[in-house]
């Protein structure tokens, strides 16, 4: 499980600035490195919204996999499994509706705490948490957290949250990473990247990670690093967001290697 440092503050949000080499340059690297991934965390956003009906199918197909390997004779052994599926169709609900829904919010907290007299996703991890369900409902509630801007909770039920599949993998690892930019730990916002990097390799999320983790790497001194990755950018996934302007995140690195 992931450790994070108890913070009195989280940083403060940049304002978009020019996407030019001048406008860049004009600010610290810090400055910079929150403004992009500031950008980045939307275009996430985007991307989530955009594909939750996939992400979704992905997760109910992760379920079905894990429960598949119990066998039907464990789930006679083991009625728990399956009440904890059951208990997990209401958070989920709750959960969809906040994603795709106006008051977020109120949605997400509803899918942590429960509604109806049905457990919420953080009941469902204590009540069930060796259950398959209860590790999705890490998942779920890691991620409603962290919309949440609760990043200390966020990193907790993430860092809890085991997957081998390789949409969910790379989420969650992010999501972890995002967490911790805004904890203001950016060398573990860094090594969390990195493992969502290493999770999975696809045209969605390791050109995004791929940026994210370069440009913390910049932050925090590991110049070779960001300037592998942004070239890692422009070599393989070249008609991606995240290259755009590759070429002046690359110069700005080979400026300061």
């Amino acid at each position: 499980m992931a450790t994070y440092k108890k913070r009195g503050y989280k940083p403060k949000a940049i304002k978009e600035k020019d996407e030019t080499i001048e406008g860049l340059e004009q600010d610290s690297t810090t400055a910079e490195v929150f403004n992009t991934l500031d950008e980045g965390a939307n275009k996430a956003e985007d991307w989530v919204a955009g594909n939750q009906k996939g992400i979704f199918i992905l997760i109910g197909v992760a379920a079905v996999i894990m429960l598949g390997y119990l066998g039907y004779k464990k789930f006679v052994a083991e009625p728990s499994a399956q009440e904890a599926m059951n208990e997990m169709y209401s958070a989920q609900k709750s959960f969809d509706e906040a994603v795709n829904g106006v008051n977020k919010d109120s949605l997400y907290t509803l899918a942590l705490n429960g509604v109806g007299g049905k457990l919420g996703l953080t009941d469902i991890v204590d009540q069930y948490g060796s259950t398959p369900a209860g590790n999705l409902a890490n998942y779920y509630a890691g991620m409603a957290y962290l919309n949440l801007k609760d990043y200390t909770n966020a990193v907790k039920y993430l860092g809890d949250f085991s997957t081998d599949n390789a949409a969910l993998g790379p989420i969650a690892k992010g999501g972890m990473g995002d967490a911790f930019v805004q904890l203001n730990q950016l060398p573990e916002a860094f090594e969390y990247y990195e493992k969502a990097i290493a999770a999975s390799t696809n045209d969605y999320t390791t050109p995004m990670y791929l940026l994210k983790a370069a440009n913390v790497a910049q932050s925090i001194g590991k110049t070779d690093k960001a300037l592998q990755y942004y070239k890692r950018i422009k070599a393989e996934f070249s008609t991606s967001d995240q290259a755009k302007n590759i070429d002046a995140f690359i110069g700005r690195a080979e400026a300061s290697n």
